[in-house]
């Protein structure tokens, strides 16, 4: 790194308060309540719809596919929201305090199906499904703008998104290891679930609103602007090239990692023949990540983030191919979920500095800052990538001949469950590396930075 780097990134902090550990933590335990609702719910919510209440597994999978890409482009009108908001508490705070109570209950909803018909059946699942996301959307989207609002210095804001990473992944552990268990606790079948995630929600409200009290927004932009009319921020957006790489990154990445868990519980049940090891593999594919992001930092601090996410996207080949070696055996197995587990932590854990920089990118490429409608990128491609991701499970399983609830499965059905599991990944961290390779701002940002400070200077 040459000494002019070094000096207009010292610039950079200089101008930029610093981000207390209180404040990290606080910012963490938003994702670690994401994890014990949005995630418990999309980790099983495809068994559960299959398995408890016998869905058929096709109509699952286009259920996941139309309700999260329609929702999806809500996310677009939430981040305009965001941008128009005024309140004391800042423009993204807030509503973590008005949405976390309503977001626990969309999450009870989606396991209170009732006992009647199928078509009113599957009324109740579609309504449901599309109301969380709708209010996940309205809890994520500002969760993650509040990164790019508590600081612009590039290392703050991966020390950040590390540390929300990092809880994030404790969430998960505890969600992989407790669900099941905690179900069968509560008396199993319908009923347990319900309990389940009673419990889950009134934790993830707790802990968002630790979120909301530890932390503070402190960024302005470099010009002062008025209220952006939607037309013109958006098609300022579409110029911010950056942004468009890194949706489509996040739209591959997140099908990755929606199968990735998704297909966890039918591996253990039906290639492993025992469903209690998804707790064993979840801990394999989630626990090392912790590992990997205490090491990251200064991964991250030398080879950049763009980098550090093509390493992290190789890792989830290889942890592929070691699977591939033998996959009905449970030491391979949790080996090669060991090594995805350290590639997605260097994904995740630079995946959403790498978005937040994209704003400074668009404030100086257009003069205008929206970070309400680039963060909608983060959230649109979890749910683009998601309902995609739970939608190729569906019908994978379905054009197996997979049905639920089942001692045994077509051998059409088990290949199906295999090339979801080893196979498919491995295409998608491809083109995961396509998309980073063309993504050049890591490069640049720091001059981005310093041109922005000097104009809010002149002010």
């Amino acid at each position: 790194m040459s000494n002019l780097l070094v000096k207009r990134e010292k610039a950079v902090l200089e101008a930029t308060p610093n981000i207390t550990l209180k404040e990290k933590i606080g910012y963490g335990f938003g994702d670690f309540a994401s994890q014990l609702l949005f995630s418990a719910a999309m980790t099983f919510l495809s068994y559960f719809y299959t398995d408890v209440i016998g869905i058929n597994a096709g109509i699952i999978g286009t259920l996941m596919l139309v309700t999260r890409v329609l929702d999806a482009f809500i996310d677009v009108g939430i981040g305009a929201l965001i941008d128009k908001t005024k309140s004391r508490h800042g423009k993204a705070r807030p509503w973590l305090l008005w949405m976390s109570g309503p977001f626990a209950l969309s999450g009870v909803l989606l396991f209170t199906v009732p006992n009647t018909n199928e078509t009113i059946t599957l009324v109740y699942v579609y309504f449901t499904y599309i109301l969380m996301n709708f209010i996940y959307s309205s809890i994520n989207v500002p969760y993650g703008v509040l990164n790019s609002m508590m600081t612009q210095d590039p290392y703050q804001r991966s020390s950040l998104n590390i540390f929300r990473m990092s809880l994030a992944t404790i969430g998960g552990l505890l969600i992989n290891f407790l669900t099941l268990p905690l179900v069968k606790a509560f008396g199993g079948g319908q009923q347990g679930w319900v309990i389940t995630f009673v419990l889950f929600g009134l934790l993830g409200t707790f802990f968002f609103l630790v979120t909301f009290f530890s932390t503070k927004e402190t960024v302005t932009p470099s010009v002062v602007q008025r209220s952006i009319p939607f037309k013109r921020a958006f098609g300022a957006l579409l110029r911010n090239k950056y942004w468009k790489l890194i949706l489509g990154f996040a739209i591959v990445y997140f099908i990755n990692n929606s199968i990735g868990a998704g297909m966890n519980v039918y591996y253990a049940g039906y290639v492993l023949h025992n469903a209690d090891l998804v707790g064993v593999m979840g801990f394999s594919l989630i626990a090392p990540q912790l590992l990997g992001y205490v090491i990251l930092s200064p991964i991250v601090k030398r080879i950049g983030k763009r980098n550090s996410s093509i390493i992290g996207s190789f890792l989830l080949i290889l942890g592929s191919l070691v699977i591939a070696v033998s996959p009905a055996n449970l030491a391979v197995v949790c080996t090669g979920l060991i090594i995805k587990a350290l590639g997605n932590a260097a994904i995740l854990g630079t995946f959403f500095a790498m978005l937040a920089d994209t704003i400074e990118y668009g404030e100086w490429k257009t003069g205008m800052r929206t970070e309400g409608l680039v963060y909608s990128a983060g959230s649109f491609g979890t749910k683009a990538g998601g309902g995609l991701g739970a939608a190729f499970i569906g019908w994978s399983l379905a054009l197996g001949g997979y049905v639920g609830g089942q001692a045994t499965i077509s051998a059409s059905a088990l290949s199906s469950i295999h090339f979801m599991f080893i196979y498919f990944p491995i295409i998608l961290a491809a083109l995961q590396i396509v998309f980073l390779a063309f993504y050049k701002l890591d490069k640049i940002f720091p001059d981005i930075v310093e041109e922005l400070q000097v104009v809010k200077s002149l002010k």
